[in-house]
């Protein structure tokens, strides 16, 4: 799937992109404690998108890596897509 395909709600996403851009890593409060998350912009032929990093897959990619995802899910945050990968997706760095 490309990026200019996703919409808000979709999920079992799979999509292949390129990391361009990493946050800082920062701390959250979540439903499960605290947590780190960071996120990392990707990109594609067809436009970007932002990608939520949780606890180790924050340390799993690096600017410039072309990853997999397989699972994924489409939130909007602020007016722009994101997307997410559960406990039952995969991140792989190619």
């Amino acid at each position: 799937m490309k990026i200019n395909e996703l919409k808000k709600g979709m999920s079992n996403v799979s999509l292949r992109a390129k990391v361009i851009d990493i946050s800082d890593k920062r701390e959250v409060m979540t439903k499960y404690g605290r947590r780190s998350v960071a996120d990392a912009t990707l990109e594609d032929d067809t436009g970007q998108i932002t990608l939520s990093l949780w606890g180790e897959q924050i340390k799993s990619i690096s600017i410039g890596d072309t990853v997999s995802i397989t699972g994924a899910f489409v939130t909007e945050f602020r007016d722009k897509l994101q997307i997410s990968i559960p406990r039952s997706g995969r991140l792989v760095r190619e």
